[in-house]
C-alpha cells in the first residue's frame, strides 16, 4: 500500500506487532464465551497461540493474520493504541 502509515502496537511484556496484521482485538474477561475458548484452543492446536501474560492475567485476545496473542493489557487500551492515528469523520 503506497503511502500507508506503518504503525506498531505494544501488546505487553516487550511484544510489539504491526497494526496491519491485526484482524481482531477481543476482550476475554470472565465470563469467557465458548467461541473465544474455541479460538484459543484451535490456536493452541495449530501452534499459533502466543501467551505473553502470566497465567490467569490474560485480558485480551489479539487475532492476527498468522498468530493469536493473549495479552495482559485490556482490549480497550489495545484498541486505542491500534487506532489512535485515525480520526473520525
Amino acid at each position: 500500500m503506497k503511502g500507508a502509515l506503518l504503525m506498531y502496537i505494544h501488546l505487553g511484556n516487550n511484544h510489539i506487532i504491526s497494526s496491519q496484521s491485526i484482524v481482531a482485538i477481543l476482550n476475554i474477561g470472565p465470563p469467557r464465551s465458548e467461541d473465544l475458548t474455541d479460538i484459543i484452543d484451535n490456536a493452541k492446536l495449530d501452534k499459533k497461540l502466543i501467551n505473553i501474560s502470566e497465567k490467569g492475567k490474560e485480558k485480551a485476545l489479539i487475532v492476527c493474520d498468522n498468530k493469536v496473542y493473549l495479552s495482559p493489557i485490556s482490549s480497550t487500551t489495545l484498541y486505542k493504541r491500534a487506532f489512535r492515528h485515525y480520526k473520525e469523520v
